[in-house]
């Protein structure tokens, strides 16, 4: 039986470190455990690989390789061929990847000693130009971001579920994600600072902090698309008389009600909010959260 040639037991020793990096981790595993699973020594193992980094670098290698061969070809093009080109292409290669993948979840900080880390960001940077389009606004970027983690992070999450289950749940998914809303469909403007002073904040318990009635959310926009209705359909108080449908009218905005007077009283007077953040917080303007703290 003749020697194994050398790019066969550099090919074993990644096989191997990649099987103990998944068993203990990249911290814990040494030269010395990967030489004994392969009865070799350390000297012959650093032959091919002069520090234990390369030999991550060198396990993520084909996974970047195969992305950047994706997006090479999906360049040329045009925009929402491209688009699905890229999606489904990224499922794919990372399905495919899917040990190494899990192992970089673990250790991504380890890549960026090198030049994968940043490979790997600009793969990211090109894959979301490619899926937002060109001249895309703040909202098509944004959504291009999350449609590239959408066909990435199940594969980490989901390691007991099938490859052509797995691909069609994340395809389906992103599919829904950039589905355009509807025309008639409102969407809020984007959280600020004092959203999220108010998201952070502990208010007393039993009180319930909630939108001035007829100011839509992102969320409520999106569930009423899902549903058919308007964001801004009030829920039939009545009982019997069925869903009515009402926009909120421009103009002064809506008055606060009892309960959330109170609560806006009692965040002012703690201290804890700025009324900004009691507005945001309660979705109306800064007027009307002036009006009721000062006829307190």
């Amino acid at each position: 039986m003749t020697a194994d040639p050398a790019d066969d037991t550099r090919t074993r020793i990644l096989r191997a470190a990649l099987d103990l990096f998944a068993e203990h981790g990249y911290q814990r595993t040494s030269l010395r455990q990967i030489g004994e699973r392969l009865r070799l020594t350390k000297t012959a193992i650093l032959y091919h690989f002069p520090a234990k980094e390369h030999l991550l670098a060198a396990l993520v290698e084909p996974l970047v390789a195969d992305l950047e061969a994706l997006l090479d070809s999906a360049r040329t093009q045009p925009t929402e061929l491209a688009r699905w080109t890229v999606l489904e292409g990224w499922v794919d290669i990372m399905l495919a990847h899917r040990r190494p993948l899990g192992m970089l979840f673990h250790d991504i900080a380890l890549v960026g000693r090198g030049d994968t880390y940043h490979r790997l960001m600009e793969v990211a940077m090109r894959a979301n130009d490619l899926i937002a389009g060109p001249d895309a606004g703040r909202r098509e970027r944004v959504l291009a971001v999350q449609a590239v983690a959408a066909c990435s992070d199940p594969i980490v999450f989901f390691t007991d579920v099938s490859d052509e289950v797995l691909r069609a749940d994340m395809l389906d998914g992103v599919r829904r994600l950039l589905a355009p809303l509807p025309t008639n469909v409102e969407t809020s403007p984007p959280a600020d600072a004092a959203v999220a002073a108010h998201r952070d904040a502990v208010v007393e318990p039993g009180t319930t902090i909630r939108p001035a009635r007829g100011t839509p959310t992102h969320a409520t926009a999106r569930g009423a698309a899902a549903a058919g209705t308007s964001p801004t359909t009030p829920p039939d108080v009545a009982g019997g008389a069925g869903i009515a449908s009402r926009r909120r009218r421009p103009g002064r905005p809506p008055a606060l009600g009892r309960e959330q007077v109170e609560a806006a009283r009692r965040m002012h007077a703690a201290g804890t909010h700025s009324v900004d953040a009691i507005a945001a917080a309660l979705g109306v303007s800064r007027a009307t959260v002036y009006r009721h703290l000062t006829t307190a």
